[in-house]
């Protein structure tokens, strides 16, 4: 009798048997399988492009300028944004007569590189206001002129001992005459320096790069650089490596504020970029729902 139990039990042990080892096995392959998902899910992505945009002008040296452009706009963000403020004042009207000289309105930042918008800057080589033009340079394009007091002068002005009321006074016949020197006022320095630029640009085959260069360190020296570089029609990568390390910075300077300005509202937002770049999706549950015939798996 017992036997009889025995055998008619045995088919029940071995269906449960076989059904927890099919549900193991089960288990195993939807553990594998599940891994093997989350694999596909990670490696999901897709390339975003750079949204920087380069001006017109400007177009073409997004290979040789975009590394220093990208890390100015980080290191120099705080002097960016200052600029680009108290530029509202100056870079509509620079435009406006650049435009008249038939000039790139891309110019009007010199006006941040050379005297950071200020009409009373003088340089320690003796270049005065808003362009910072030097005395012969200034004279050459029609502009008045007050001869500032040389470095002597100056040392021996500080040995004299005068009293306050006398300083006072001097200070107050500087400002009369400095308020005449016309590199100090807007309008007319502003139509100057678009007269010299025009006469650059068409020395240097509307190459505005060099031309900025110009600016900076004077056209003899880019003649030079462009000789010492063997080329007949030489670009201003091609030449840079002979022009002083001030005019190479001014240059990248030129580039970056006309770069970054074109694209300012993304650069205060941070959203601005710079290279393209692999953005990884997470599908993990997407894919999984799909393979469980549930694509709405949240």
């Amino acid at each position: 009798m017992k036997l009889r139990k025995f055998n008619i039990l045995l088919p029940l042990v071995a269906v449960l048997i076989t059904s927890a080892a099919t549900n193991a096995q089960q288990v195993a392959i939807d553990t594998f399988a599940y891994a093997a998902l989350a694999e596909k899910s990670a490696t999901s992505s897709y390339v975003q492009a750079a949204n920087i945009a380069f001006p017109a002008i400007l177009s073409g040296n997004e290979a040789s300028a975009m590394d220093y452009v990208e890390n100015f706009s980080t290191k120099r963000r705080d002097y960016l944004i200052r600029t680009y403020n108290r530029g509202k004042r100056f870079f509509g009207k620079a435009a406006v007569i650049l435009k008249k000289y038939h000039l790139p309105q891309e110019l009007k930042v010199l006006l941040a590189l050379e005297s950071g918008f200020n009409g009373n800057a003088v340089s320690g080589a003796g270049a005065v206001g808003y362009w910072q033009f030097m005395d012969e340079t200034a004279r050459e394009y029609g502009l008045r002129i007050v001869d500032q007091p040389s470095k002597e002068e100056k040392a021996k002005l500080a040995k004299i001992k005068l009293s306050p009321d006398s300083v006072a006074k001097l200070k107050k016949i500087q400002a009369k005459l400095n308020a005449k020197d016309e590199r100090r006022n807007f309008a007319r320095s502003t139509h100057a320096a678009a007269k010299y630029l025009r006469d650059r640009s068409h020395n240097l085959n509307n190459n505005w790069l060099l031309v900025v260069a110009s600016y900076n360190c004077g056209i003899g020296n880019v003649w030079d650089a462009m000789a010492k570089s063997g080329k007949p029609n030489p670009s201003y990568w091609d030449v840079k490596d002979f022009l002083p390390a001030e005019t190479r910075g001014y240059v990248q300077n030129f580039i970056a504020l006309n770069v970054i300005y074109n694209n300012y509202e993304k650069f205060v937002a941070k959203t601005l970029t710079f290279k393209p770049s692999v953005i990884k999706v997470d599908t993990f549950e997407k894919t999984i729902g799909e393979a469980l015939g549930t694509p709405g798996l949240k």
